[in-house]
């Protein structure tokens, strides 16, 4: 293996604050260093990579094309330092990084909510959650615990089935100015706000009541369900979404469900973790807490039926 070429931290700090002020004498009085070790230091780093960093004009200091290139790669890497090392600064010595993955909206509208708590019984645990619009994370070791949706077979990891949804048209109270559809069809001539993740749910939605619409491809497509609420209540046309995302808003008559009729997704949410973590205590406090917030939650959905029956 070939000898990597890794510059000190030093000199990258030198080069780095010599160029923004364009000056070694500031850039020394900054670093609390002497102006001639601060030359030093870059000159080392002009030899070590075989091209001038400066030109020197009229005792001014001038970025070559090299130097400006290089500069946006050294701040890149002085920033990433400086962030892992106020992250590792951030926790105690008894506190483990629990690094999850989950699709955005599903994050945003029902997980972050049901970690409520989590912390506070588990305060040596820390949280590191991230999206990822594709459940590859568990596979390239880019986190321990995953929420996806899908029909639970991953090999090596091991799936548990949180809840299944149905799916149902959501809108803008105005976009129907007052005039309920008379059919599913009437849907049709509305535009009709397209997910990317589920490029074939208006199409099976209409397919479901006997209809095919031409128009069921057509409309504004969004990455995530979120961006097609969003959509949704600016009265940008009407989304197909899980109903899970929009309890809170059809509660509060910011959504209305245009024509009822729910279809069951095909697919169930779950949470994944690898094999042979199962047994890790970190892994297994956030299994152990979702669970029993998925079991509370169709416990109080339950109760609200029977009530509303």
């Amino acid at each position: 293996m070939s000898k990597r070429l890794v510059p000190s931290m030093a000199a990258l700090q030198c080069f780095e604050a010599a160029a923004r002020h364009l000056s070694f004498t500031r850039a020394a009085e900054e670093l609390h260093l002497t102006q001639s070790a601060v030359s030093k230091q870059v000159a080392q780093l002009e030899e070590m990579l075989r091209h001038h960093l400066f030109l020197r004009i009229r005792r001014r200091l001038q970025l070559t094309p090299a130097g400006s290139l290089y500069l946006t790669e050294v701040n890149k890497i002085l920033t990433q330092v400086d962030m892992s090392s106020r992250y590792i600064m951030s926790y105690g010595e008894e506190t483990e990084v629990l690094k999850v993955a989950t699709q955005p909206s599903f994050g945003v509208r029902w997980l972050i909510p049901h970690l409520k708590g989590f912390g506070k019984k588990h305060p040596n645990i820390h949280l590191d959650i991230r999206n990822e619009l594709e459940p590859f994370a568990l596979l390239q070791a880019k986190a321990d615990v995953v929420f996806f949706f899908g029909q639970g077979t991953w090999p090596g990891a091991t799936c548990i089935e949180l809840f299944g949804e149905d799916v149902i048209p959501v809108c803008a109270p105005e976009l129907l100015q007052g005039q309920p559809l008379k059919s599913a069809e009437d849907l049709a001539e509305k535009v009709l706000l397209q997910s990317t993740s589920r490029p074939e749910a208006w199409h099976e939605w209409f397919l479901e009541q006997g209809l095919h619409s031409q128009h069921s491809y057509h409309g504004p497509r969004f990455d995530t369900f979120y961006m097609c609420l969003s959509a949704a209540q600016a009265g940008c046309g009407v989304a197909l979404v899980p109903r899970y995302l929009v309890e809170n808003e059809l509660a509060e008559g910011k959504l209305i469900i245009p024509w009822n009729h729910a279809m069951r997704s095909a697919g169930s949410h779950f949470l994944a973790f690898s094999e042979h973590s199962a047994e890790v205590p970190k892994v297994r406090s956030l299994v152990d807490w979702i669970r029993k917030e998925v079991a509370d939650s169709s416990q109080t959905h339950a109760v609200h039926s029977e009530n509303m029956e």
